[in-house]
């Protein structure tokens, strides 16, 4: 149900990126404007990266099987990475046409219809941001944030190029071309931003607060202490695997049940969580203390 709601967000907001990219691609290249034929291939590079997330998404909804035991949720993340490739790509293409536009002088038919032009696609990228971006907080999809931060870059881009188009009409084209630069410059660093978050996910960057996790568990009646803390995954969909501290005369039915206890506490804490694998370790008195953490993993520990 989660994905098919991301795909239907990604339908919706396809439409309206081609929509837009053709518009600003065609009159842009009519009037000679490279700032607004770029944001146009900008806002193109949108329309592809919800091709690319439907793909995605169709894999990642995927059951878990014999070779992917904890599902494929990490090929929505793999989509994000194809995103930020397609990004830099953009912004090479945007480049390349600037540095001819400095090396060819050139001049821009700038009419009131270009004008109106900016505006439309303006209000509608604005348009598609926040709804991207509020379903994607909904849904904890990563793909949709990374797609709507990805949108909002072009509400700054078509913001510049209005600029460019007013400073052409007063008769300073080369703004035109400094204004594109400055899109590519935008490009990169939204490209960067969508690889660091994709890596976190890929890396298995922590995702929750280790002292937040500690303080729910040893709130749970029979918990000597809990330490070895360690998440990963991304929001909607983390692991988490700890040690717990039980009495030593504790008997092993009991420390199952304890376990589940502790699993249910941190869940109804933390809804993301969708695993969690709990270690049982006697509590002897010299066991440690509290709030510090071991570096590796006990042996011979119990796995509820």
């Amino acid at each position: 149900m989660r994905l098919q709601k991301i795909r239907r967000v990604l339908l919706y907001t396809l439409f309206l990126n081609i929509a837009v990219a053709l518009t600003k691609i065609v009159y842009g290249y009519r009037i000679d404007s490279i700032s607004m034929f770029s944001d146009g291939f900008h806002s193109l590079f949108d329309g592809i990266s919800n091709i690319i997330g439907l793909i995605g998404i169709f894999i990642a909804s995927r059951p878990p099987d014999k070779n992917h035991p904890y599902g494929h949720r990490k090929y929505e993340t793999l989509s994000t990475i194809a995103i930020a490739v397609l990004i830099f790509f953009a912004g090479y293409e945007i480049l390349r046409k600037s540095y001819f536009g400095f090396t060819s002088p050139h001049s821009i038919d700038v009419t009131s219809l270009s004008f109106i032009i900016m505006a439309l696609t303006l209000f509608i990228n604005t348009g598609v941001m926040i709804y991207e971006k509020k379903k994607g907080r909904e849904l904890h999809s990563d793909f949709l944030l990374a797609d709507a931060m990805h949108t909002n870059t072009d509400i700054f881009v078509s913001i510049s190029v209005v600029i460019s188009l007013v400073a052409a009409k007063m008769g300073y084209p080369v703004i035109d071309i400094i204004s594109a630069v400055i899109i590519a410059l935008f490009i990169a660093k939204m490209g960067i931003e969508v690889l660091k978050s994709a890596a976190d996910v890929l890396t298995d960057a922590a995702c929750i607060e280790p002292n937040d996790i500690r303080e729910v568990v040893n709130k749970v009646e029979g918990v000597k202490g809990c330490h070895e803390i360690r998440t990963r995954g991304k929001e909607g969909a983390v692991h988490i695997d700890l040690h717990i501290l039980v009495s030593s005369d504790l008997k092993t039915i009991d420390a199952h049940d304890l376990a589940h206890k502790v699993e249910d506490a941190i869940k109804q804490e933390f809804p993301s969580v969708i695993d969690a694998v709990i270690h049982t370790e006697p509590h002897d008195g010299n066991a440690l203390e509290l709030g510090q953490d071991m570096c590796c993993p006990g042996n011979g520990q119990k796995q509820i």
